[in-house]
């Protein structure tokens, strides 16, 4: 079943989008924001629903650059994955996907290598019901409902086991979601989870916010919405605890840094100079 929201009211005239009408047959809370709603406003499009837009909308009155962090994140995986893809890699596993938007891995691997194999894996219904709905007719590619925090149901999940093979190299992709894990040493070992069954020549691909020029008020302002949230909380890291999630891995040129930085193409544009926070992120070979 194809669910479009291309024709559906704008978000911004408060009116109901077409998910908001059909949402009760997918057992979906439409009163609690979800973090991948959230996103897929400051990416600025319409699969979400009132919840989600106020709620982000809190979080542009507190970090006013919060579309621009969102728009280099999803910058940064399509030139991480056209990369890794041109440099061999034919297996792509993305831990909490989102919504579908232009350039998802599939199309961006796909493009370099048609062999290549994808699973994303989230645990929002309705992120679930439109990527099972994009990759109807694309074998090569599939999607999970899956935790994050349970890599080990992930990672033995029949359709990870069938559609990957874990003894060639993978690319694992946690973007913009280890700050929703709020306790270090929890994030770490989930990272960890994930990291162990990969097979030499694999890479981590990972981002994460940062404090930036934020002030503590607006850190803790930040976080009382997030705990409103699907996701339960957000902290954000340094750029030492971010390194962290690469240690023992070969990080690639040109390292950790904040993500428009990050290899960029067509002189891609610096921060616009609004303030807020930030996010970082990296490539790490396994070797």
């Amino acid at each position: 079943m194809v669910i479009a929201s291309s024709g559906g009211p704008d978000p911004s005239d408060g009116g109901q989008s077409v998910h908001e009408e059909l949402a009760p047959a997918w057992v979906v809370d439409p009163g609690t924001p979800s973090v991948a709603r959230m996103y897929d406003y400051y990416l600025g499009s319409k699969d979400n629903f009132a919840a989600d837009r106020q709620a982000a909308e809190k979080i542009i009155s507190i970090l006013p650059n919060a579309r621009e962090v969102a728009r280099a994140n999803r910058a940064f995986l399509v030139r991480a994955v056209r990369h890794l893809a041109r440099s061999g890699i034919r297996q792509f596993l993305d831990i909490g996907t989102g919504l579908p938007t232009q350039e998802n891995v599939h199309q961006v691997a796909q493009a370099e290598a048609p062999e290549s194999r994808v699973v994303y894996v989230d645990n929002d219904p309705i992120v679930l019901v439109h990527a099972r709905a994009l990759l109807a007719d694309n074998p090569r590619s599939i999607v999970i409902d899956g935790d994050m925090r349970k890599p080990e149901s992930i990672l033995g999940h029949p359709g990870v086991r069938t559609h990957l093979d874990l003894a060639r190299p993978v690319a694992l992709i946690m973007l913009a979601v280890l700050h929703f894990v709020t306790d270090d040493a929890e994030a770490a070992r989930l990272v960890g989870a994930f990291r162990e069954p990969l097979a030499p020549g694999s890479h981590l691909v990972v981002s994460h916010i940062t404090q930036g020029d934020l002030d503590e008020d607006a850190v803790r302002r930040g976080r009382d919405v997030y705990t409103t949230t699907t996701a339960g909380g957000i902290v954000p890291r340094t750029a030492a605890q971010v390194r962290g999630f690469l240690d023992g891995l070969h990080v690639l040129e040109p390292g950790v840094v904040p993500l428009h930085r990050w290899r960029p193409e067509n002189a891609e544009p610096e921060w616009n100079g609004v303030p807020g926070g930030d996010i970082l992120g990296g490539v790490g070979l396994v070797t």
